[in-house]
């Protein structure tokens, strides 16, 4: 499998060229040379196989041969450690739950599975690779346990100053050992931005092996695909066979591609729904055909606050750049913090169901489509754990919730961060260290 550039496509790599880069010497991101599908067989037979049967299949044509056959399967079994329950809501309607691994978000998959291939891919190299992650919540906290402990790695998190929740901050800031967090007065496109840049900073580039552990990187974002296998196995095995919606919570599109990415590999998706908060570029897209960015906005679904999401390009990709095709398998609708409150308060007294706010963001998004296309199956991802978002949670239920396993051990640690303002401050922090 090759990988080429989405800014030029003479710039390729392979899969371990792809992973340790994150990004491509001309700034682009990385994009699969091939898409086939999988064998019918397969594909067919999918209630019968096992989270790692499905995860070695669906992953082996990405990684093109760069790993071992048995050491990817080892890959898959230490990422794939924990359930993805699919709950019922009401009838015709679903969520998928994301948030049964150690950092209790979907992102622990992606980022697990980065953390082991990076660390295969470095066994054999005296130089460490440092992983740079801009973060708007979850990735942060996804990819220090992920990569904590890692031989051969170091992973240094920028994240928006007072623009995450108390317990994802502890998550981010209170590893130490070979994770570093780093506080930037700004928002998160701005995190996102000097991670960027330093990838292509000669000085910086001169004295580390820099790597991205965001959904930019082809290891953090394709692992994700394997979400709507696993709720399609669940459908399946109930015998549910209408037309299958996904609604995604999106920030910066990295999960809904993969999504769409597992429907070019054959899963018979019928629709995909991104749905946003006020961070609305992508749903204006779809009304004007014009990609206007705006500086993100802060919400109560912190993990969406992206104002220029990355992985659209990638999803433009995916249907050749042809908006028609695009529009006739994707659809995307935002909400504002009210909508998403009242969606709270639905979720949990008329279901019985405590969803997080991205969660209810996404059933808003599946709500929307529903109405106008009543005989489809909808399945909307709760991405991560309430406990994460326990002030909006709780006030918003007026509840308590109980604190999980995976949270318990961390809110009496002190974090611990480095506070910088813009560029030039983190790439002098990051000299200094070297």
């Amino acid at each position: 499998m090759k990988y080429y550039s989405l800014t030029n496509n003479s710039n390729t790599a392979t899969f371990d060229e792809a992973v340790i880069r994150g990004l491509a010497p001309d700034r682009g991101l990385y994009f699969p040379a091939k898409t086939e599908r999988l064998s019918e067989d397969f594909l067919q037979d999918l209630e019968n196989k096992t989270p790692v049967e499905i995860g070695v299949e669906v992953m082996r044509p990405f990684v093109g041969g760069t790993i071992p056959e048995a050491r990817l399967k080892k890959i898959v079994e230490d990422t794939l450690c924990f359930d993805f329950p699919l709950v019922p809501i009401h009838k015709g309607v679903d969520t998928l739950e994301l948030f049964h691994g150690p950092t209790m978000a979907f992102k622990d998959v992606g980022a697990r599975f980065m953390a082991r291939c990076i660390g295969y891919f470095n066994e054999q190299n005296p130089k460490k690779v440092t992983v740079l992650v801009a973060t708007s919540g979850d990735t942060g906290g996804a990819v220090a346990s992920g990569f904590l402990g890692i031989e051969g790695t170091e992973v240094i998190i920028l994240y928006p100053k007072g623009k995450v929740s108390d317990i994802q901050e502890l998550q981010l800031t209170t590893n130490g050992n070979n994770i570093k967090a780093v506080e930037v007065d700004g928002v998160f496109d701005d995190c996102q931005e000097m991670v960027k840049t330093a990838f292509l900073d000669e000085d910086l580039n001169n004295v580390y092996n820099l790597t991205s552990a965001n959904s930019i990187n082809v290891a953090r974002w394709l692992p994700q695909s394997l979400y709507f296998f696993f709720a399609y196995q669940q459908l399946k095995r109930q015998g549910i066979e209408e037309d299958l919606v996904f609604s995604v919570p999106s920030g910066n599109f990295g999960n809904i591609c993969a999504g769409i990415v597992a429907s070019k590999l054959g899963l018979p998706v019928h629709h995909f729904v991104a749905s946003t908060n006020v961070n609305d570029t992508v749903p204006r897209y779809l009304q004007t055909q014009e990609y206007n960015p705006y500086p993100s906005k802060q919400t109560i679904s912190n993990a969406m606050d992206v104002g220029n999401p990355s992985n659209f390009i990638r999803i433009q990709s995916l249907f050749e750049n042809n908006f028609d095709a695009l529009k006739q398998q994707f659809s995307s609708h935002a909400f504002d913090d009210n909508q998403t409150q009242v969606a709270l308060k639905a979720l949990y007294n008329d279901h019985n169901y405590v969803a997080d706010p991205h969660g209810a963001v996404g059933y808003l998004g599946l709500q929307k489509y529903m109405q106008e296309n009543p005989s489809t199956h909808g399945v909307f991802l709760e991405t991560a754990h309430p406990i994460k978002f326990r002030d909006t949670v709780e006030e918003s239920l007026q509840i308590t919730l109980d604190i999980p396993e995976q949270i318990q051990h961390i809110l009496d640690k002190t974090p611990k961060k480095t506070a910088l303002k813009d560029y030039d401050a983190f790439k002098e922090y990051l000299l200094q260290r070297a």
